[in-house]
């Protein structure tokens, strides 16, 4: 019985402005993607619960931020040169059309909403707007009824992570 050498296996992570190019050629037309960290990964369909909360969090950030402030739902972040994530809402500074040219390169606040991706949320996710210095993160964790909290970015600690219940007080606007 002779013993094969299986070679290492080699990846190639995707630069930003790559994956940007292959968007605008259509490449990926119909499929739900988002790069973080240079992979290329796919996002899982979403059921009604999912959908509705998706809505409802976003309507509610829209009054509580008010004017001068954009809520932006399953939209780009430019975060940097490996990674575009497309969070289910994020709040940012200005109008719409402030976003013509290029995507927004940061947020004041960046919401998840989870179910089957909860994994990924706390862990790749959080790392990620910890990295890029989001000043706030949620996690509406579906599956235990909570909103999870972390502030205070620290790419080299670990996050402050708070929860609340339907009935906790968490927002808070930021002084313009």
């Amino acid at each position: 019985m002779s013993s094969m050498i299986e070679p290492e296996l080699k990846t190639r992570r995707w630069r930003r402005v790559e994956y940007e190019r292959l968007v605008e050629l259509g490449v990926f037309t119909g499929e739900r993607l988002e790069l973080l960290d240079g992979l290329l990964v796919v996002r899982e369909p979403q059921g009604s619960l999912h959908a509705s909360t998706v809505a409802q969090v976003a309507g509610v950030l829209e009054r509580a931020f008010g004017a001068g402030w954009h809520v932006r739902q399953h939209a780009p972040l430019a975060l940097d040169d490996a990674s575009e994530p497309e969070p289910d809402v994020a709040v940012v500074a200005g109008e719409p059309a402030a976003y013509r040219t290029a995507h927004p390169g940061t947020a004041t606040l960046v919401v998840e909403v989870a179910d089957s991706s909860l994994r990924l949320d706390r862990r790749l996710k959080a790392a990620l707007y910890a990295r890029n210095r989001l000043q706030e993160y949620w996690i509406v964790n579906l599956a235990d009824a909570t909103l999870e909290v972390a502030r205070d970015p620290r790419p080299t600690q670990r996050r402050r992570r708070a929860g609340a219940t339907r009935s906790s007080r968490c927002c808070r606007r930021p002084r313009s």
